[in-house]
């Protein structure tokens, strides 16, 4: 039978903490959520199974939460972004070959993310899976590393989009005065500016989010198509057996094989994080159904569009050498203005870049905050009252919206000293929720070798669960592996990938964290899951 989950109100003034049944601590209020938010008769059960207390709007539906996944993700805007590295060790073949595999791997591991999102469609994601599918004897703690590993990593990705957005910017100004010189202080001033744009979008204009996805959704497809017109009409094609055949080793490795595999960095992270959707769960109506179908068509549209992007930018880039020496820093700008011959047309057609990656920022914060959020009201952090708070009649999270800003103020500021330093907290994003997607699929197989039941959903992989399991972590594997490579085989203090140190700086911290005041603390999501039989 379903246990009790009656929440109980503690506190001296109106919106401070409730504690459910199992001794939860729930930063709001219980009906702080008008009726028309609440949900579908199947999200309240959801909440009720899972011990929580419904304190956020759902007011995302389908369309607007495919929006969410494909605007945060920015696949052919990222692939233009990072360019550099994809051709520098891989070439146009590198490219094309690497992102169809990447895209049907990540096909796969998002398969298996969106069967788990129906069982549990929690904020919290893969810790709470983990907690539930893992091993008793581990349960916990596993759980506590995977919230850190995803709590930093989309911390980072903040970071990440907002320096990206930042620097293209940078990149148009030395394009049209060549007395620029390149400041990277500059470059921080921006992150922070739009970073604080994004901020200010998520708190004031939160109640309008869902709205503004289906919008931004248009011109994430409008733009593809603004960009790649010109390029297809006015630049000259490259000869079609040397883009699909030709492969490029700028970085000195032992292969074309090796170089490729690295230069993966670049299909790589235009693909990851459509989990970005399921740190939304308690937004979505209808979650358990809506959630999982709404983030396999949001890897459905942007592989098709990356993949339209990649065709194109290999067929009309031009010469190789040429662009990877642009002054601008960033291929893309210079490929514009080789093909344009025009400053208007490619100031117009980057800006729309600029657009799609400021609006990539602002969910990049609404998924940063809530999974924030999510582990603070389990207490996974420190000072996790003030991060778990939800503010009374604004529903969301403020606290935590407002510490990705200072977070990424910080960050960012990192820059002015090292930007070395600065690419090692970019690259943590995407080795740290590798290891949590790796984790969370790793639990559910191992139920599944077990012969172990697995909760009832919505969404099911049916009798190839095992099988997109076992393909989803043949492929994680290694490339999280060569996630930690550095471009080039000859490595220097400037030239070496040091996510590797900020990789384990942060698992030693958490399980340090964890040993001294965490696991006295932390309430593991399984503790509070109450299912039938």
């Amino acid at each position: 039978m379903m246990a009790s989950h009656d929440a109980q109100f503690t506190g001296k003034n109106e919106a401070q903490v409730w504690v459910d049944g199992a001794g939860n601590a729930e930063y709001g209020r219980k009906g702080l959520v008008a009726p028309k938010y609440m949900g579908t008769v199947a999200d309240q059960r959801d909440m009720s199974v899972l011990g929580r207390v419904q304190v956020l709007r759902r007011n995302f539906r389908f369309i607007s939460i495919v929006g969410f996944g494909c605007t945060l993700i920015a696949t052919w805007e990222v692939i233009l972004t990072l360019l550099s590295s994809g051709l520098t060790n891989g070439g146009t073949a590198g490219l094309i070959w690497g992102f169809i595999i990447v895209s049907a791997g990540f096909t796969l591991v998002f398969a298996s993310i969106a069967e788990m999102a129906s069982m549990a469609p929690t904020s919290g994601g893969q810790y709470h899976w983990v907690s539930e599918f893992a091993p008793r004897s581990s349960q916990k703690f596993l759980s506590y590393i995977t919230g850190w590993l995803c709590a930093m990593g989309w911390q980072c990705a903040i970071v990440s989009i907002a320096f990206l957005a930042g620097t293209i910017i940078q990149g148009l100004i030395v394009l049209n005065d060549s007395s620029y010189e390149f400041q990277r202080w500059h470059g921080t001033l921006l992150v922070v500016a739009i970073t604080t744009f994004s901020i200010l979008f998520n708190t004031f204009l939160a109640k309008n989010l869902p709205m503004v996805e289906a919008l931004i959704l248009i011109l994430h497809v409008v733009g593809l198509f603004a960009i790649i017109i010109p390029l297809w009409v006015l630049a000259p094609r490259n000869n079609p057996h040397a883009v699909f055949t030709e492969f490029y080793n700028g970085g000195g490795w032992n292969s074309d094989g090796t170089a490729t595999l690295v230069g993966l960095s670049t299909t790589i992270t235009s693909m990851i994080g459509f989990d970005c959707s399921v740190h939304m769960s308690e937004e979505i109506k209808d979650a358990s159904e809506t959630l999982p179908k709404a983030m396999m068509a949001s890897v459905g549209v942007n592989g098709i569009l990356g993949f339209i992007m990649i065709i194109t930018l290999c067929f009309t880039m031009g010469d190789v050498s040429n662009i990877l020496s642009s002054p601008t820093g960033y291929p893309f700008i210079q490929i514009f203005y080789n093909v344009t011959g025009n400053y208007a047309a490619t100031n117009t057609m980057t800006a729309i870049l600029v657009v799609a990656l400021t609006a990539s920022t602002i969910t990049e914060v609404a998924t940063a905050s809530r999974q924030l959020w999510s582990f603070a009201r389990d207490q996974g952090l420190p000072f996790s009252a003030f991060f778990a708070y939800v503010t009374p009649g604004w529903n969301i999270p403020l606290n935590s919206v407002l510490v990705s800003l200072a977070v990424t103020v910080v960050l960012s500021l990192i820059n002015i000293g090292s930007p070395v330093a600065l690419q090692a907290i970019v690259s943590l994003t995407i080795t740290s929720l590798m290891s949590a997607y790796i984790l969370s699929i790793g639990c559910v197989l191992l139920k599944r070798f077990r012969g172990e039941p697995l909760p009832p959903r919505r969404w099911s992989l049916g009798p190839f669960g095992m099988a997109i399991n076992i393909a989803s972590m043949a492929f994680l594997l290694p490339i999280f592996v060569f996630a930690f490579f550095p471009l080039g085989s000859q490595v220097t203090r400037q030239t070496m990938n040091w996510s590797i140190v900020m990789y384990l700086g942060l698992i030693i911290f958490a399980s340090g964290y964890y040993w001294i005041r965490g696991r006295f603390q932390f309430i593991a999501p399984v503790a509070l899951v109450k299912r039938e039989g």
